[in-house]
């Protein structure tokens, strides 16, 4: 199972000079990404306990388009052991005579990676798990 969300860093997302995005921002869309699979998988949200490796592996500026995506990659009783990455899709073009414009990539640029595990505590989930 895979779960899929595409958002644009917007100048809100901005946290240092050049509207260079604070890689903590791709965390939060892991997180959210999370929240979907656990929903889709347990029926419930579930807790994000741990990420074990973060990679920042690019910069992401206001304007780029972010593709954030993770799937359920080993299940116990209640965790759900996560891998997560980030892919910019879309970025805005540098150059300040063309403040409004943007390029889709050719191919999609690796900003981050990471793996970490959620719980869902046995209570709480609602689907049936076939092995």
């Amino acid at each position: 199972m895979e779960c899929l969300i595409r958002i644009r860093m917007s100048e809100h997302d901005a946290h240092y000079a050049g509207g260079l995005v604070n890689g903590s921002r791709m965390l939060d869309l892991f997180g959210d990404v999370a929240t979907e699979l656990l929903i889709r998988h347990d029926g419930d949200e579930g807790l994000f306990v741990a990420y074990d490796n973060v990679e920042f592996k690019a910069p992401v500026y206001a304007g780029d388009f972010i593709e954030a995506r993770g799937r359920i990659v080993q299940t116990g009783k209640s965790s759900r052991r996560m891998e997560f990455e980030a892919v910019k899709v879309v970025a805005l073009d540098k150059d300040p005579a063309q403040d409004s414009a943007a390029s889709v990539l050719a191919e999609p640029v690796l900003v981050c990676r990471a793996s970490g595990t959620c719980v869902v505590p046995i209570e709480k989930q609602k689907r049936a798990h076939h092995g």
